[in-house]
């Protein structure tokens, strides 16, 4: 059995790869079910951002698993396997783990120590268990990440003033606008990428925002967040007519196709009139083909990494520190790890005496015969219960605390002489 994570990101793979990746929340269930129909996984979770698609699985073949994995991407993504294996990477166990506790706590983001990622992973998480997707392993191994992230994020200065995407976005349309307190802002969208581009446009000084959503109720909801603000809300329908009086526009919608292309926008803007699209959605909002019109600027995720370069150097340093928590906390991991081969012995230790206390139970109370009250029966099936968990209390506790390797294993080999016990096939 091995812990493996197959997937690509930002370092691996352009956005116009990484969206057609991309599983939507609505489609995790049926990605999880396909998954663990493959022979050789037996747990899976799957990490889909707009900067990376990880899928974490645990196989009993791993070289199995992992073409299981690579098949299912192929399938998802209409891509042969041939060329996507040049965007994924894979990492195995040790490596594997230490890469989501890197991810949770922000060491991994395009954004270092960007804090949106463990909100992600948590979400991950929950998913993956209500879909049955996560069991005992990747259950430990996500909490143990959740855990560093949070460890991260308060015990060292990696999350202070970090930037996000949305204020990534933001600072790019600051650097590239000659005034952008003056202009005029659309952001399509109402979910948290685009509450924090709201939160960053108006530190900058930007008051002409208008939001647009499916939803006008949700656009609503997110105006409310910044009272005696003059923010505008819309219907998404009105998308077009809006961006015609807009001279920046941010797109951050769950739509999986693209919303803005070229002859919508022909249709409405003047020959001369300039505009500006920041698309920070995976998969992508506007199309690429708007990058013909003239007057028409137009920006992905990808375009987001001259901006962040210019606040990473100084936040390598902070990242270095947290690097000691994650050993920490993968150390934490890999004894707990180590431990799941104590688990076959102590099964077959609890079920050997098991057996014995019941047949002993069956002769003793047939000695007493009929009379015997149903009531003292289950004193004494409590009693025999109970002097059996005490024995075998200590043994269990100390054997899976055991965390030299070699020490556990002897102790083991005792444990099934001593007892006459088959273990059978270790779990690890």
């Amino acid at each position: 059995m091995n812990i493996a994570v197959v997937g690509l990101s930002h370092k691996t793979a352009p956005v116009e790869v990484r969206e057609k990746l991309s599983v939507p929340e609505p489609q995790i269930e049926g990605a999880i079910a396909h998954l663990l129909s493959y022979p050789h996984i037996e747990e899976v979770a799957i990490l889909s951002t707009c900067n990376r698609l990880e899928i974490y699985v645990v196989a009993q073949e791993t070289e199995q698993g992992i073409r299981e994995v690579t098949q299912f991407l192929s399938e998802h993504s209409k891509l042969p396997v041939i060329s996507l294996r040049q965007d994924l990477f894979v990492l195995l166990h040790q490596d594997a783990v230490m890469h989501l506790m890197r991810v949770a706590s922000g060491l991994d983001s395009l954004v270092l120590g960007e804090g949106q990622i463990l909100a992600q992973v948590k979400h991950t998480h929950k998913l993956g268990q209500q879909f049955n997707g996560i069991k005992t392993v990747l259950n430990r191994l996500f909490k143990q990440a959740i855990t560093a992230g949070k460890r991260v994020r308060t015990e060292t200065s990696i999350g202070t003033g970090a930037v996000s995407i949305s204020s990534a976005a933001v600072e790019l349309a600051q650097m590239k606008l000659v005034n952008l307190t003056a202009s005029r802002v659309a952001i399509l969208g109402a979910g948290k990428m685009s509450r924090l581009l709201v939160q960053h446009l108006l530190s900058k000084g930007a008051d002409q925002i208008c939001i647009l959503n499916r939803s006008l109720g949700r656009a609503q909801e997110l105006a409310k967040h910044f009272p005696g603000q003059p923010i505008k809300t819309c219907l998404l329908s009105e998308m077009m007519s809006v961006i015609t009086e807009s001279d920046l526009v941010f797109t951050s919608t769950s739509s999986l196709e693209p919303i803005i292309d070229r002859t919508k926008l022909e249709m409405v803007l003047e020959p001369r009139q300039p505009l500006m699209l920041i698309d920070i959605s995976v998969p992508r909002n506007v199309h690429a083909d708007v990058n013909g019109l003239a007057n028409v600027q137009a920006f992905n995720v990808d375009d987001l990494k001259a901006v962040v370069a210019q606040n990473q150097e100084s936040r390598r340093k902070m990242a270095q520190e947290a690097e000691g928590l994650l050993e920490q906390e993968t150390e934490a991991f890999d004894v707990w790890w180590r431990s799941l081969e104590t688990v076959t012995t102590i099964s077959c230790l609890r079920n050997k005496v098991e057996t014995i206390r019941e047949q002993e139970l069956e002769k003793a109370l047939s000695r007493l015969g009929s009379e015997f009250g149903e009531k003292h029966q289950e004193v004494i099936e409590a009693l025999t219960r109970g002097i059996v968990n005490k024995i075998l209390h200590d043994p269990m506790v100390q054997l899976r605390a055991q965390q030299d390797v070699e020490a556990r294993r002897r102790c083991m080999q005792t444990l099934q002489m001593l007892f006459n016990l088959e273990a059978g096939e270790q779990v690890v």
